[in-house]
């Protein structure tokens, strides 16, 4: 908050104020938390849970403080919106974002940007500590305290992976700003919330705003790279190519992009008047926007036809690589969860046979396979449990059902634009206040990977052992 307000006085903004009166209650909060003397120093896994959880929840409140002061907003918007950027989802409340304070424009990049790095720290060091996710499970993708992973201690990992980020970010910049011919302030903001795969923009058309393949294409490949896992993009930078080609999801997630790429791009190419290298940049933009879970917009692909509404749909459920700042369901579950159904056509044929499902050589052990299996269900039982309740808030949509599924399904999977009246060319202004707080929790259970904030609620959680 403390570099949005300095920031704010060298762009002569208005609301440099609002960011130091934030950060001045936030100060003043943690001090009171500081001084609060612990009984125990031990932190156990449960202890762990709750501080993820609950951490994630009080910096999203404390976010929402400089929208409170500035704007003319109801505090539930606020926290939508700060939500919205932590989580690095990308879903918006505001209808004019280009009338917005440059220190208000930047606020909201730099949550995304912390929110992505975040993410990455946890899933990578502190997630697999707490078994979460499964991702303790790839020892080429996970690097945690043990002996096969990149360092044995965690601040260790964390200052690699924030230099990794920075530098990435940094680049990006260079090429908007020097490449691309974006402002300053613009290629500084889309460099932040590209790196975390936030989708936040200083435009209220998104990237189509800028209408230009300079443009358009460094954002598209670092969006690419930043779907991917940081442990791999460290062996790249290390030189190991060989050891990051080994990675099993990495080519998983090669194989489904390119693939939807040609498929969608020649759809596109049939379906409208776009020429070919439109056609192909347009898909290949809104497939890894999607997946990537970034939200970035060049076209309203819901206008293209049906057949592509129901993939870019589908697309919302998808996720990049474990490890990287993407949400969603992640590639290496969806990769675990079909080798292991394909597998079990083998298992029915030969049912004294020793099959085990393998991933870059390792073998998957039936805890974590069943762990992802109960991901997967819990995902589909939110989703479903979502978009029901937020059927009857939205009696008064013109597409209930559709606004509905797409706003659970982009807020789960914290992607940014869904379908209906939530799609590409929309925001989530109109959704109820009471819509807009369930979207907020359906984001940070979306972004924690379900169990870290599912178990809170739970009964037995709180018995004392």
């Amino acid at each position: 908050m403390l570099s949005a307000s300095m920031l704010s006085l060298l762009w002569s903004s208005i609301d440099y104020k609002a960011f130091l009166i934030s950060s001045g209650i936030c100060f003043t909060i943690g001090a009171l938390f500081f001084l609060v003397k612990t009984p125990s120093k031990i932190i156990r896994k449960r202890e762990g849970y709750l501080i993820v959880g609950m951490g994630w929840i009080t910096i999203c409140l404390l976010g929402a403080l400089p929208y409170c002061i500035q704007l003319d907003i109801n505090v539930v918007d606020a926290i939508f919106e700060s939500t919205s950027g932590f989580t690095t989802t990308g879903a918006t409340i505001f209808n004019d974002i280009e009338s917005l304070s440059p220190g208000i424009l930047f606020w909201r990049s730099l949550t995304q940007w912390i929110g992505g790095m975040g993410i990455i720290v946890f899933t990578i060091a502190i997630f697999p500590l707490l078994g979460i996710g499964g991702v303790e499970l790839f020892v080429a993708e996970a690097p945690g305290p043990s002996a096969d992973k990149i360092h044995p201690q965690i601040k260790g990992v964390a200052k690699r992976l924030w230099l990794i980020y920075i530098g990435l970010t940094f680049t990006l910049f260079l090429t908007l700003y020097f490449i691309s011919g974006m402002t300053q302030f613009d290629a500084l903001n889309h460099a932040l919330t590209t790196m975390s795969t936030g989708g936040f923009s200083t435009k209220n058309a998104s990237i189509a705003h800028f209408d230009s393949e300079w443009v358009q294409y460094p954002i598209l490949i670092f969006m690419f790279i930043a779907g991917m896992n940081y442990t791999i993009i460290y062996f790249l930078f290390k030189g190991r190519i060989k050891k990051a080609w080994q990675s099993d999801e990495l080519k998983f997630y090669l194989k489904i992009v390119f693939s939807l790429i040609i498929l969608v791009g020649i759809s596109i190419y049939y379906s409208t008047d776009y020429s070919v290298e439109k056609s192909f940049r347009s898909a290949a933009f809104q497939i890894v926007s999607l997946i990537t879970t970034t939200g970035y917009i060049t076209d309203d692909y819901t206008s293209w036809n049906n057949t592509l509404v129901m993939v870019f749909f589908s697309l919302l459920f998808l996720g990049a690589c474990a490890g990287s700042t993407s949400g969603g369901i992640k590639m290496i579950r969806h990769l675990v969860f079909i080798r292991n159904s394909l597998l079990e056509f083998k298992r029915l044929l030969h049912p004294k046979a020793y099959i085990r499902v393998k991933i870059d050589q390792s073998i998957v052990s039936g805890r974590i396979i069943t762990h992802i299996l109960v991901f997967l269900l819990f995902y589909l039982i939110v989703f479903v449990g979502g978009s029901f309740i937020m059927m009857t808030l939205l009696k008064f949509d013109s597409r209930p059902f559709l606004t509905s599924i797409g706003s659970v399904a982009t807020c789960l999977g914290n992607v940014g634009p869904g379908i209906g009246s939530v799609g590409p060319m929309d925001n989530f202004a109109a959704i109820p206040s009471i819509g807009k707080l369930l979207l907020s929790f359906i984001m940070i259970v979306g972004r924690l990977e379900l169990f870290t904030i599912l178990i809170i609620l739970t009964p037995f959680f709180w018995k004392i052992n």
